[in-house]
């Protein structure tokens, strides 16, 4: 295909800056755009003042939709806060199909759309405008009935029905109707998945949903050049010793259930008590929100909970001061502090249950531990320290994979590929 102007693409996303999935559509569009394509986003609610990022609706409008699905769930949950924002229905949004951004475009991007941003009815008129569709999958909510994260069900390999997450469930339950809905979208319109991890992609496959769908693997992008091997000029919070070994555990809130806190403390316990030698070397540092003030209250192995850390330049400096980036996160569809640890020359340790084996190859440039079992993550931990890589190696081959001009060429090659293609 020949072009002589340059490619545009609407991006489509809840937020541009606001969650994990926000940032890297953000990342995406800026990489994109210095390749020379015309990337704009079309979202929900706007953090940045980039110009390229337009807004939809009224402030009054997109509050009546987030709320009006919020209250289809907690009548479905018997009102379990606790489960509010684990599930989504995508039964109201807007009509993007109309929107300048979404018009003028060669390719429509979908990327985390969910709480009011668009309903199966926009997504199908997105669909009726016949230009190809790329759906970047950043949980496994496009697999399964409504769930972000399915943890041990199966049911998407099924129908869903049953849902852990509704009161009173049923085989004929939303989940099991919202399973319907997606599954007729599937089937009338050709959509191309980007999983952002192999883990995802081989769910996806398993899934009843996307068993026959086209599912790519493109992974997040991330800023790899803003983290470098040695720490740059400045201190970092007074209650990190900088002589120790530092291992470090970030996570927006690290009480979070399914980021697997009891498994990191239990790991550090089983050091303290069985190589005390080793601990009395080394410092955890926990940077993160905590939702209960008590949550490290029983962690024996020294450490120190340093709280949010917004500041770039404070991130980069813990992330070269430390030798070991832990996480026992239960499900990680591409985990961004692995990949920023090992860009900094740190050594992964974690669980191999998502995204973590596209980063980590195991004794090689960090450790897979076995699921759920605190004692492999501490010989993990014993392994990761007593290892002298070449922290400009893992920052290079992290690079490789991970940055964002590499992420946004892969994803200029598949657009190429759907407009020559577009069958």
């Amino acid at each position: 295909m020949n072009r002589t102007t340059p490619l545009k693409v609407a991006i489509v996303s809840h937020s541009d800056l606001l969650g994990g999935a926000a940032v890297v559509s953000f990342r995406l569009m800026e990489a994109l755009r210095r390749h020379g394509v015309d990337a704009q986003m079309v979202v929900y609610s706007k953090q940045s003042d980039d110009s390229n990022v337009h807004i939809i609706g009224s402030r009054w409008i997109r509050g009546v939709k987030f709320l009006s699905e919020r209250m289809r769930i907690a009548l479905a949950n018997g009102f379990n806060r606790a489960n509010l924002f684990k599930v989504s229905l995508a039964n109201t949004g807007f009509s993007l199909h109309n929107h300048p951004v979404v018009q003028n475009a060669d390719i429509v991007m979908l990327g985390w759309i969910n709480q009011g941003l668009l309903s199966f009815g926009g997504l199908r008129k997105l669909a009726s405008l016949r230009k190809p569709i790329v759906w970047v999958m950043h949980d496994m909510w496009n697999l399964t009935g409504i769930c972000h994260h399915a943890y041990e069900c199966l049911g998407y390999t099924h129908q869903c029905g049953h849902c852990q997450f509704l009161s009173g469930s049923s085989a004929t339950d939303l989940s099991h109707t919202v399973w319907h809905k997606k599954h007729k979208l599937y089937a009338s319109h050709h959509i191309t998945f980007v999983a952002v991890s192999n883990w995802l992609a081989q769910r996806a496959k398993a899934s009843s949903l996307m068993c026959d769908t086209n599912v790519r693997v493109i992974p997040n992008a991330f800023p790899i050049d803003s983290f470098t091997t040695a720490p740059k000029s400045g201190v970092l919070p007074a209650t990190i010793i900088t002589d120790r070994n530092l291992i470090l555990i970030g996570a927006a809130r690290l009480d979070d259930p399914i980021k697997g806190l009891e498994y990191t403390i239990e790991a550090l316990n089983y050091l303290f008590d069985n190589n005390p030698l080793l601990a009395n070397k080394s410092q955890a540092v926990f940077f993160g929100a905590l939702k209960n003030p008590l949550a490290l209250e029983n962690l024996r192995f020294p450490y120190t909970h340093i709280g949010l850390v917004n500041d770039p330049l404070t991130i980069q400096r813990l992330y070269a001061s430390a030798k070991v980036v832990l996480s026992t996160s239960l499900y990680e569809t591409l985990p961004g502090t692995l990949v920023e640890g090992q860009a900094a020359g740190c050594l992964p340790v974690t669980f191999g249950r998502g995204g973590q084996n596209d980063i980590v190859e195991h004794m090689v440039d960090g450790y897979i531990a076995e699921y759920r079992d605190a004692k492999s993550v501490a010989q993990g931990i014993e392994w990761a320290l007593a290892q002298k890589p070449d922290r400009n190696a893992l920052h290079e081959s992290v690079r490789k994979r991970f940055s964002s001009d590499a992420v946004a060429q892969k994803y200029i090659d598949l657009f190429t590929e759907l407009l020559n293609n577009p069958s």
